[in-house]
């Protein structure tokens, strides 16, 4: 009996891994992949051809060693959801188990990935590929909470700029816009909580910003 069993857990496997192989060898997934990393590492303006394709190829399997990781996660997941037979106390244990699993793959993988960069690149450039994984959002909401509120300590802008670094290193792992988008979005309620303990009303704040906005939009339409 358990020799079944282990013959069938060794199908699965086979299985799983035949269909991850399968799709980072399939021409137009690389092709994509290759296209979204050569649009980052155009912006890093190298000047140099021979680095620019090394930082590219690297980027660009950082995108399919992610999903090789991902995809047959979600598909797992997937599965326990739509299984019936399982409690769901039990769908979330399990569940629970494959994140686990899947994150810690992942945290090795961020490791290997960002030491292959530094072979290549400096820790500025290294900073600007980060953001260009994460649609800039990291320099983009800065500056917002530093336009919101001007009149920041430097020790609240240190703990809003460590806090959205922390979350830009969790974000350039995520699989999908959302989930890049999500790990901002949960930092940033971090950061609102800690504003507020500051004693900063952040509904009147951001009211107040966004008729700055508006208004500085009008002075700009005028000229």
């Amino acid at each position: 009996m358990k020799s079944i069993k282990n013959k069938s857990v060794l199908i699965l496997l086979l299985v799983f891994c035949t269909g991850i192989a399968q799709q980072n060898s399939d021409p137009e997934y690389i092709k994509v992949t290759n296209e979204r990393a050569a649009k980052i590492v155009a912006k890093l303006a190298l000047n140099n051809i021979e680095k620019e394709k090394a930082v590219t190829d690297i980027v660009a399997k950082q995108f399919r060693d992610l999903s090789a990781i991902q995809d047959p996660r979600d598909a797992e997941i997937k599965k326990l959801k739509d299984d019936s037979s399982l409690s769901k106390e039990k769908q979330n244990e399990k569940i629970d188990k494959l994140k686990e699993k899947a994150d810690q793959s992942i945290e090795k993988l961020h490791k290997a990935y960002l030491k292959k960069l530094g072979t290549q690149l400096t820790e500025e450039k290294i900073t600007e590929v980060k953001d260009g994984m994460t649609y800039g959002v990291l320099p983009i909401t800065y500056a917002g909470y530093q336009d919101m509120l001007p009149n920041l300590t430097a020790e609240q802008k240190d703990y809003i700029y460590k806090a959205l670094v922390e979350a830009r290193e969790h974000a350039m792992d995520g699989g999908s816009s959302k989930e890049k988008h999500g790990w901002f979005g949960k930092y940033k309620g971090r950061i609102n909580n800690y504003l507020s303990k500051q004693g900063y009303d952040l509904n009147k704040e951001s009211a107040d910003w966004h008729k700055r906005v508006e208004e500085r939009e009008k002075e700009k339409a005028k000229k």
